[in-house]
C-alpha cells in the first residue's frame, strides 16, 4: 500500500470505519512480522519503514571488519535502522613504519580497501557510500586516493597511520581534500596513529576550507581538561570541561567529532551530566558513527546501537538528536 496522498477519493463503498479497521490490522500484522523476523522484514525496505523509524546516517563502517561478511554487514546496518552508511576503506597492506611494520594493515581490524568499499556502494547505492584511503607515505598514495575521489568518494579516511599529523605527506592529503571538497576522517591514538593532536590546530588554521573529523581514543579522552596521562585511552573518570578536544570544537568551524566505537560511547557514558552539556554545546559538530564489529546490530552487544540509544537519551531536545543522527552528516557530506 502506498501511503502517499492520493489524488483520487476513496470509493463510497469503503466506509471510514472499515478503512480504519483495515489499516489497524495491516499495521498490527506488520508489527508482528517485525517482532518475528526483524532483519528479513527490514531488508525488504517496505514503504511502512517510514512509520517505524527516522533516517540515520552512519558515517563510520568497514567492509570485512574482523571477518564479518558482506551479508552480515548489510543485515547489521539494517537491524540498527541505518538508512545510509559510509564505508571507510583501509590502505594497501605494506610493511613500513607508518603501518608499524604491518600491525596497522587493514586498519588493524582486517578491514578491506578501496576496491571492496567502492564495489559494495555501487551494488547498493541507496544504502552505502564509500571513502578513499591509502597509506600516506607511499609514492603513489595521492594518485590512489584521487582515483576514488574521481569515482565519487565522499571522504578521505579512515586515516589511521603512524605519521605526524602535520607531516608533508598528510598535508598533501589535506590539499587533495580541499581540491575535491571532501572531509578527512582521522583516528587519533597516542603514540600509535596520527601524532601531535596538540599541534593539530595549526592544520585547522592552515586549511580552513577542509573539514576534519576527529575519532577514536585520544580524541575522545581529551574532552577532559584534566586528562594528563595520554597513555590512558579509555578514561572512566568524571569530566572537567575545557579539554583539548572541547577547545578545538569550540574554536574552529572546520572540525567535527565522530561518536563511533567504544571511545565515542565512553565519552558519553563516563559522565552523562557532562555529555548532556557537551552535546548541547557542540550540537552542530557531532556525527553518529558505529564502527562496531558485531553481526547483530542489537543493543545488547552492539556499540552502534548503544551510541544511538545514548544520543537519544542525552540530547536535550529532539532537534539536537536529529542533528547528530542525521542532519549534520547530511549537510557535511552534501547528501
Amino acid at each position: 500500500m502506498d501511503f502517499k496522498k492520493s489524488k483520487t477519493k476513496p470509493s463510497a463503498s469503503l466506509s471510514r470505519r472499515k478503512f480504519i479497521a483495515g489499516t489497524g490490522l495491516l499495521l498490527a500484522g506488520t508489527a508482528l512480522k517485525l517482532q518475528a523476523n526483524p532483519l528479513s522484514t527490514r531488508s525488504t525496505h517496505s514503504p511502512l519503514d517510514s512509520l517505524f523509524a527516522e533516517p540515520i546516517i552512519d558515517i563510520h563502517q568497514h567492509t570485512d571488519y574482523m571477518g564479518r561478511t558482506t551479508e552480515q554487514l548489510i543485515a547489521h546496518q539494517r537491524a540498527m535502522g541505518i538508512t545510509k552508511t559510509i564505508l571507510l576503506p583501509s590502505g594497501r597492506p605494506v610493511n613500513s613504519a607508518s603501518t608499524h611494520f604491518g600491525v596497522g594493515n587493514g586498519l588493524q581490524a582486517k578491514a578491506t580497501g578501496n576496491t571492496i568499499c567502492y564495489g559494495l556502494a555501487k551494488k547498493y547505492p541507496k544504502e552505502f557510500l564509500f571513502g578513499a584511503n591509502e597509506v600516506p607515505d607511499l609514492p603513489d598514495a595521492l594518485q590512489e586516493i584521487e582515483k576514488y575521489l574521481k569515482l565519487g568518494a565522499s571522504v578521505i579516511g579512515e586515516s589511521k597511520f603512524g605519521v605526524e599529523c602535520d607531516s608533508p605527506e598528510m598535508q598533501k592529503i589535506y590539499e587533495l581534500a580541499q581540491a575535491y571538497n571532501v572531509p578527512v576522517l582521522m583516528h587519533w591514538q597516542y603514540e600509535m596513529y596520527n601524532y601531535g593532536l596538540e599541534r593539530f590546530y595549526k592544520m585547522l588554521e592552515k586549511y580552513p576550507k577542509v573539514n576534519f573529523i576527529g575519532h577514536s581514543q585520544t580524541w575522545w579522552a581529551n574532552i577532559d581538561k584534566n586528562h594528563l596521562d595520554q597513555k590512558v585511552l579509555y578514561p572512566k573518570t568524571k569530566v572537567t570541561p575545557g579539554g583539548l578536544t572541547d577547545q578545538l570544537l569550540s574554536n574552529y568551524d572546520n572540525i567535527y567529532g565522530d561518536l563511533s566505537a567504544g571511545s565515542g560511547l565512553g565519552s558519553m557514558t563516563r559522565d552523562e551530566d557532562h555529555a548532556r552539556a557537551f552535546i548541547e554545546k557542540h550540537q552542530d559538530r557531532l556525527l553518529f558513527g558505529s564502527d562496531c564489529t558485531d553481526i547483530t546490530g542489537h543493543i545488547d552487544n552492539c556499540f552502534g546501537a548503544k551510541i544511538i540509544a545514548e544520543v537519544r537519551k542525552l540530547s536535550p531536545t529532539k532537534k539536537i538528536e536529529r542533528k547528530i543522527l542525521y542532519h549534520n552528516a547530511k549537510k557535511l557530506f552534501r547528501l
